[in-house]
């Protein structure tokens, strides 16, 4: 039975040690107190509403059911509810949509005074322009599956393309955020793609412009710049950054509406860890960008750009031999 009994003297102390330190919070509180009257630092306190991201989660989800009918439902969808089902989904999607273009135009009228921007009317009408849209986007959408399965031995169907490719995702809130962004609505095309980015490691502003066919393999890495235009049937790999040139001091009022990222035109690919960079760039079509290539100038059609073969160095353990090889270039991948 001893080894039930408690020591009551060490819980007593302690007790006491963690009283002490929360007795500490409320000087705690009070610096933080004072801290959110600095303006060097930066709070959202006031009557201005702020949108929630697991909204805009559901938001995608919804889209996703609808321009994928059958895939992503909860319920099983055939001829005898599909009416039913596209209907009930649509008004959802509308709700919530309209909702939330509302909430951040609002958001940003109340918050930086703007002109009044008839935040409930446009907020309706933008949420069912871009449903409106829906079918556009399904046939584009059925593009870049294609695309991917064509490309990929590894996909075993268009369906396995769908349900489990993060490239897709990815494209797919890019495409329906960047309809957001060419209304002009703020803030919430550029949460969803951080939204797509937190999942699946590829970054595509919503403002970039991108052709059918668009293919990511692998994706992770990924990074697709605001001002960049990619054509169509471009196939990139992981780690690739079509980006902006190093910027300047206060390049954000500076350069915000000039081109920064690169032209991509038609059929293009460009292997993993290659990084394309400026506004003046442009690779021609047809070019073919090797892996780990580094590009700050543009580059003709039907041009293979490759990096200088490097040399590998194998040494045997036992032996303590060591053999050079140049590596071949043949596969870029």
């Amino acid at each position: 039975m001893d080894e039930f009994i408690i020591d009551t003297v060490a819980c007593q102390t302690e007790h006491k040690t963690i009283s002490e330190h929360r007795r500490e919070l409320p000087k705690v509180i009070d610096q933080i107190m004072v801290s959110m009257a600095d303006d060097a630092c930066f709070a959202h306190i006031g009557d201005e509403p702020i949108h929630f991201t697991t909204s805009v989660k559901e938001m995608i989800d919804k889209f996703r059911e609808i321009l994928f009918p059958g895939y992503f439902s909860r319920e099983k969808v055939d001829s005898a509810n599909l009416l039913y089902n596209t209907g009930q989904s649509v008004s959802q999607l509308y709700d919530i949509l309209s909702e939330q273009i509302i909430h951040v135009l609002r958001h940003d009228c109340l918050r930086y005074e703007l002109q009044c921007a008839e935040c409930e009317p446009r907020g309706n009408s933008v949420a069912l322009k871009v449903i409106q849209a829906i079918p556009d986007l399904r046939r584009s959408l059925a593009q870049d599956v294609k695309g991917a399965y064509e490309g990929d031995p590894a996909a075993k169907s268009h369906d396995e393309v769908i349900f489990s490719y993060p490239g897709l995702y990815a494209i797919t809130v890019y495409r329906i955020a960047n309809l957001l962004h060419k209304f002009t609505i703020p803030q919430l095309p550029r949460i969803m793609s951080e939204h797509a980015h937190s999942l699946t490691g590829i970054d595509i502003h919503p403002g970039a412009a991108i052709g059918n066919r668009f293919v990511i393999d692998h994706g992770t890495g990924v990074v697709v710049g605001e001002t960049a235009v990619v054509g169509n049937n471009v196939r990139i790999y992981q780690n690739v950054t079509i980006g902006a040139l190093s910027l300047p001091p206060n390049a954000g009022e500076k350069l915000r509406d000039a081109k920064r990222h690169p032209t991509i035109e038609e059929d293009v690919i460009i292997y993993s860890g290659a990084t394309i960079l400026g506004g003046d760039t442009i690779i021609g079509a047809r070019s073919v960008v090797g892996g780990n290539v580094w590009l700050t100038h543009s580059v003709p059609a039907d041009t293979k750009v490759f990096m200088e073969s490097p040399h590998l160095i194998y040494k045997n353990q036992e032996t303590n031999q060591t053999t050079n090889e140049e590596v071949s270039h043949e596969n870029p991948a």
